[in-house]
């Protein structure tokens, strides 16, 4: 099978694997305790965690950019965890453990497949965060999403 080229392509896919607004919800209320653990995260380390989300995000656009389009950029989505945990090592593994774990929920027993992060590792995320964002703003609650995206990527 052909690798998507782009990061809208992929978009359409990821819309097209949340299809259950329970999936969509489960994944909103992950991403949230992430946020909320990242949040945590500056407040307990000001110094250190605001340099380790900075290296995460150059990795995220250098995997978005430069990997995803030949091959799954597990490499830099590795790096930007392992990145993120050595400047939060209580909070971030604790809210990537309970967002993953809410998001496969999702997929595993409510859309019974599988997710797009075993094929798009850093455009799942991306995915992750413009699906919070639309749902933050009234989308994706009800309904079939592929119908319903509204915010330009």
């Amino acid at each position: 099978m052909s690798r998507l080229q782009s990061l809208d392509d992929f978009w359409t896919e990821y819309l097209s694997e949340h299809r259950a607004a329970p999936s969509r919800v489960l994944h909103f209320l992950g991403t949230t305790f992430f946020f909320g653990t990242v949040a945590a995260s500056v407040m307990s380390q000001p110094v250190v965690f605001p340099i380790a989300m900075a290296g995460a995000v150059g990795l995220a656009w250098w995997g978005a950019q430069r990997t995803e389009k030949e091959r799954p950029a597990f490499l830099p989505l590795c790096l930007m965890v392992g990145l993120l945990v050595v400047g939060s090592p209580f909070w971030i593994p604790l809210g990537v453990g309970v967002a993953y774990g809410f998001a496969w929920v999702g997929h595993f027993y409510v859309e019974g497949n599988r997710p797009a992060t075993f094929r798009y590792p850093i455009w799942s995320l991306l995915c992750d965060f413009r699906l919070w964002a639309e749902m933050v703003r009234g989308y994706h609650w009800t309904g079939d999403t592929v119908q319903q995206s509204r915010l330009p990527l």
